[in-house]
């Protein structure tokens, strides 16, 4: 029987005038005195150097490492993990223990795979992508483990653990006041944005920092920023909106919240115990991919500019990510996008992926800007592309050098644009063949410069967050402070605030105690947007056990006092099919935002950008969709025939804007949210809450208005009237007085772009 909770032995050594310092047992860390104060004694010299001494700056301990490190130690240090799953058997990746997979292995969840181990000690990785964990006790057991191993090896440079978002809602779970969680549920990046209150977003970053850093994570893979100025872009729910003011104040609050350290917890400069590292992205914005497509995959991998409005969309970056209002100053690093910014680099005319433009990189980020912090890619763009378009693995995203590069190459060539580090690296080879070719044009002196540029960089992060000092967490800490019920109720109170009251015909707020009915949700086998395959579902999609503590729930819509119909925007196609590709088409089909089949009548018949050894002409004209959720809408349209007279509610989940004249005339009530417990729509719809959240975008008329935007300008769609007169604009929602008008609004609503065709 496997010992679940097996812990590796940490000692602690206070400094009466400096900071914590914990250490592991068994990894050979000494502890030196020096005039009464500890120091760890780190790669087993007898002497506390530069790098070791916490009383020096962390730039000085950065520089000091940096030149003690080896090309292959930094190397390692480049590279960025692929994503791993604690226990590795809950991951995308084979994982082994003892060379056994982990259900023969009797390994404890926190132990560390065999993957795991080989790429801290044979290719000097030190940054980790988390993705699922277990539970929180066992991501702060793995944290112990994966910093005594580190520690133990060379330079004993500990590991910088790092997560996408992972504060998202869970739908069914029912929110209790003095009730904990895993970890603390809030709005997804567009329902902060619909609070139009950054000060929500700084929330929410201090406590999802203190959540990060109890489970043993130091960097976050956010924000991201990017303004979402074409509505049909699948991370368009992603962002914080179209709006680039909007952007540019929930980044800045967010960055803040996440990076600052207050009181004891302060190192220097707002850094310290409490901080974690704000990845910010995606430079220089990945919002006007043509046609809403994204670049992940090969067909999407053109970011348009027919509005010539590229500058604008630097803001939230520019205005925001960097100009933070705390003391740590600026975002600690950035994260490129994988699309080409067709027509953006002046000086030497490359249609490359971004990370891959010297023009966007060292010219406009980092001089033109002075931004001096870490430069990260994206995922994968360095290998070989894959075999199949419409599948995220296996291959890389390298796009504008697909051809023509080897992979060491591409490695070399991002260097030399002004990255730092290579994400979803797992190999040190193809780094120091990049060395190599570096070494053969420029000599082995620019070389080393170039490479402790990037390492100083990089270190600088960890040792401003006091990783060398103490990189443990204490377990039983962790399991009090992640999901605890204060950060809970403050997550809950935020969900509340993100929900938008589109519309109200004198129904809300509703009685308790008053029947309803719910339709079930029918919905076909469909793919995820990395291929991989959604099986058909017929389900209530709301949890009925929550609904009951509110109302009285029937089967029956003649026995209902009103009835409830939980729908989604429409779910498209991401802009490609093989189907039309076997039927001699080029592949290109409209990605739609309406229920009803949708011909794009109004598209370009030329589109703007395109590759001669691929498709040239990317125009999907005249062709023909259906959303995978077009039974959402009949769902509506029956229960109003059904309901005849009484009211019907409509629930509505937005991934991305909507085409709402299909079902607004037949609702009585449209509450629009963006991830949120059902608790929360519910205290909504009982008047437990005035609605205050606004649309932090457009909501477009029909689909001619969103063929005929232009990709890369915000606000310039033909905006949905309903039948009430009232404008779908940016900005707009609805309390139980009527239309919102606040300071947020006189702050942040605009007649905006004039539209340009």
């Amino acid at each position: 029987m496997r010992d679940t909770k097996k812990q590796i032995k940490v000692r602690y050594v206070r400094n009466e005038q400096g900071p914590m310092l914990g250490y592991s047992e068994t990894s050979g860390v000494r502890i030196v005195y020096v005039d009464g104060l500890a120091f760890k004694e780190h790669n087993h010299d007898g002497k506390i150097d530069p790098y070791e001494d916490w009383r020096l700056s962390p730039e000085e301990r950065a520089k000091d490492l940096a030149s003690r490190m080896t090309i292959e130690q930094i190397a390692g240090l480049m590279l960025y993990s692929s994503h791993q799953a604690i226990p590795g058997n809950m991951g995308w990746f084979p994982a082994h223990y003892g060379g056994k997979d982990f259900a023969a292995s009797g390994a404890a969840p926190a132990d560390l795979s065999d993957e795991q181990l080989a790429l801290v000690a044979d290719d000097h990785i030190r940054h980790i992508l988390i993705t699922r964990v277990e539970s929180p006790e066992t991501a702060a057991l793995w944290n112990n483990n994966i910093q005594a191993y580190a520690e133990s090896i060379g330079l004993g440079i500990p590991a910088n653990n790092s997560s996408d978002p992972r504060h998202s809602s869970d739908t069914s779970k029912e929110f209790n006041a003095g009730a904990g969680g895993t970890i603390s549920m809030w709005p997804e990046s567009m329902g902060l944005a619909a609070t139009f209150d950054p000060e929500t977003a700084r929330k929410f970053g201090e406590i999802a920092a203190l959540e990060y850093r109890a489970l043993g994570l130091a960097t976050a893979l956010s924000p991201q920023v990017d303004i979402a100025t074409d509505p049909r872009w699948f991370r368009f729910g992603m962002t914080f909106g179209e709006d680039p003011q909007l952007a540019a104040d929930m980044a800045r609050a967010y960055v803040d919240g996440f990076q600052t350290s207050e009181g004891e917890a302060e190192i220097a400069d707002g850094w310290g115990y409490d901080s974690v590292n704000a990845m910010v992205k995606h430079w220089p914005g990945g919002g006007s991919g043509e046609a809403g497509r994204d670049a992940h995959f090969g067909y999407g991998k053109y970011a348009v500019y027919p509005g010539n409005n590229f500058e604008e969309h630097l803001i939230p970056f520019t205005e925001g990510a960097f100009r933070l209002s705390g003391k740590t100053g600026k975002a600690s690093a950035v994260m490129p996008y994988y699309t080409i910014s067709v027509g953006q680099d002046p000086n030497n005319g490359e249609n490359v992926g971004n990370s891959y433009n010297s023009y966007l990189i060292n010219d406009l980020l980092r001089e033109k800007y002075g931004y001096d912090g870490v430069v990260c890619t994206d995922w994968g763009i360095t290998a070989d592309e894959g075999g199949d378009i419409t599948k995220l693995f296996p291959g890389g995203r390298c796009w504008g050098v697909e051809e023509g590069f080897t992979v060491a190459e591409r490695h070399y060539k991002l260097l030399m644009a002004g990255v730092d580090q290579f994400g979803g690296n797992n190999e040190v080879g193809p780094v120091l063949e990049a060395y190599n070719i570096g070494v053969k044009e420029h000599g082995e002196v620019f070389m080393r410069q170039r490479f402790e540029q990037s390492a100083v960089r990089l270190l600088n992060n960890m040792f401003r967050l006091g990783l060398f000092e103490n990189p443990y967490v204490h377990v039983e800490d962790t399991v009090a402070k992640v999901g605890s019920p204060a950060f809970m109720e403050a997550g809950y109170q935020a969900q509340l605030k993100s929900i938008v009251l589109l519309k109200n015909e004198q129904v809300l707020p509703l009685a308790k105690k008053q029947t309803v009915y719910i339709p079930k949700r029918s919905l076909p086998a469909d793919t995820d947007w990395m291929g991989m395959p959604i099986p058909p579902s017929e389900q209530y999609p709301i949890n009925l056990e929550v609904v009951k503590k509110y109302f009285e729930v029937t089967d029956q819509p003649d026995k209902a006092d009103f009835a409830l119909v939980c729908i989604e925007s429409p779910r498209s196609t991401k802009g490609y099919s093989k189907a039309d590709v076997e039927a001699g088409g080029n592949g290109y089909v409209p990605i739609s935002l309406q229920y009803c089949p949708y011909t794009a009548e109004h598209a370009r018949e030329t589109s703007l950008a395109g590759d001669p050894r691929d498709v040239l002409n990317r125009s999907y004209r005249g062709k023909t969709v259906t959303v995978s959720n077009a039974s959402d809408l009949d769902t509506v349209v029956q229960t109003k025939r059904s309901m005849k007279d009484k009211p019907v509610v409509v629930s509505l989940l937005l991934s991305n804007p909507a085409v709402v004249a299909e079902f607004e005339p037949v609702a009585d009530v449209i509450v629009a949210h963006f991830g949120v417990q059902d608790q929360a729509i519910l205290d909504i719809l009982a008047g437990a809450f005035e609605p205050q959240g606004m649309l932090p975008f457009q909501m477009p008329a029909n689909m001619k208005s969103v063929e005929e935007q232009w990709e890369d300008v915000p606000h310039d769609l033909e905006v949905y009237v309903d039948s009430r007169g009232h404008a779908y604009d940016f900005a707009y929602g609805l309390n139980w007085n009527g239309v919102i008008q606040d300071a947020r609004t006189d702050k942040y609503k605009r007649c905006g772009h004039e539209r340009r065709y």
